[in-house]
């Protein structure tokens, strides 16, 4: 098995080495397949079969599962900076090619409500303009609280943080079938509870945007 692994390994580092004279979506596509093919690999080996058809299967697997990092993505990545500067939201480029939006509670909600807050509605607004320019953009917005109360508080009220933004956007013309919403509650902090710095951290809402190519 560690000689069949080790096969495919080598050509799955093929596949990334040739990344260097690659466009950027190309690159994305080629290391997502790259990925695929190591985790097909060893699924087909554990599973018996072969390595090397494993990380075929794989390749594809990887090539079909990641977002692109298109000119859309980047352009919007931008603006979201600019529009974001000093207001501590973080902006970032996660490693499967979604945009990211980390929003803190300073900037979106206030205690114990789900309603915008007039600085948070200058930031959707300018999000919202480059999503109605992507159509292939999938939204995921998530809510968060602290651990302040119980879960019969916490977990409706995260739910409904998400949900605000959500209507939010589609007041402004997106395409709310695009959006996804969840609450999290308390069970996701980023920070510890034992502290008010610590729970206005953990009280947040996080925007994760990425691009399918078409007719996927």
């Amino acid at each position: 098995m560690r000689k069949q692994i080790l096969v495919s390994a080598v050509a799955s580092l093929a596949i990334l080495s040739g990344c260097a004279n690659m466009s950027d979506t190309q690159r994305q596509t080629a290391t997502g397949a790259g990925v695929g093919a190591l985790g097909g690999a060893a699924v087909g080996a554990i599973a018996g079969g072969h390595a090397g058809s494993g990380a075929v299967i794989g390749a594809g697997i990887g090539a079909l599962g990641t977002y692109i990092w298109s000119q859309h993505m980047q352009k919007q990545k931008q603006e979201m900076e600019q529009a974001t500067q000093g207001t501590g939201v973080v902006v970032t480029q996660t490693p499967d090619n979604q945009l990211k939006l980390d929003i803190p509670s300073d900037i979106s909600f206030q205690t114990n409500r789900s309603d915008i807050q007039g600085n948070f509605a200058p930031i959707l607004d300018r999000f919202a303009e480059g999503l109605r320019s992507n159509q292939n953009a999938q939204v995921r917005i998530i809510g968060h609280t602290d651990s302040t109360g119980n879960d019969g508080i916490n977990d409706p009220l995260s739910l409904a943080r998400a949900e605000s933004a959500r209507n939010y956007l589609t007041q402004r013309g997106v395409n709310g079938a695009r959006i996804q919403v969840q609450g999290m509650g308390s069970r996701q902090p980023v920070a510890t509870n034992d502290t008010s710095a610590g729970r206005a951290h953990n009280r947040r809402v996080e925007i994760f945007v990425g691009e399918v190519q078409p007719g996927r």
